[in-house]
């Protein structure tokens, strides 16, 4: 797999991930940004009130998904980490396609609009997840990911799209990637 120890709480996790390759249903991306999120110490956290039978696979075994629908409209994705029980996972913000172009661009183009860019297939939670054709039935299972081929230069910042516990210095980017999540400006 990655190497990456994914007992470890998510903010010593989440830029771990960064460059590394997670596979899913014929699409292959690189994860350029991800957010971590820490269980019952993060108000913004999925799992801040307890377990549920929704956010139940965020106290699951690590190294497993954690998919929710959003809004009513997307599929997002988390990586769970620390130890069983704990509630931490790392959501997967934006990356590149690197294999399965055609599978994920027949995901996310709609006949209405104009052709997606490359950079923007993968770019947002969203949009990741549609591309990698994540639904809940993928909730609670093995994630596979390739490990980076380098460790690439990053940033950590301030959490994007939340508005609780939103200044915690807990996204962390390749900073300059065109497929990150916009600000891609503010650092920390």
């Amino acid at each position: 797999m990655s190497g990456i120890d994914f007992h470890q709480s998510a903010e010593l996790v989440a830029p771990l991930l960064l460059g590394c390759v997670i596979e899913h249903n014929g699409v292959a991306i690189r994860l350029t940004e991800v957010e971590a999120y820490l269980g019952t110490e993060d108000p913004a956290a999925h799992t801040y009130r307890g377990k549920t039978e929704r956010n139940a696979a965020m106290f699951g075994p690590p190294g497993r998904l954690y998919v929710y629908f959003s809004y009513g409209i997307h599929f997002n994705g988390n990586i769970v980490c620390a130890p069983e029980g704990t509630g931490h996972g790392c959501l997967m913000r934006g990356g590149e396609v690197i294999s399965g172009r055609d599978t994920a661009l027949r995901r996310r183009q709609r006949p209405d609009r104009k052709p997606i860019p490359d950079e923007n297939l993968a770019r947002g939670p969203g949009n990741l997840g549609q591309a990698l054709g994540l639904t809940l039935d993928d909730n609670g299972t093995p994630v596979i990911l390739r490990p980076r081929e380098a460790e690439p230069e990053w940033v950590a910042g301030p959490r994007i799209g939340i508005t609780k516990n939103a200044d915690a210095p807990l996204r962390f980017y390749i900073p300059g990637d065109k497929t990150v999540s916009s600000p891609r400006g503010r650092r920390r």
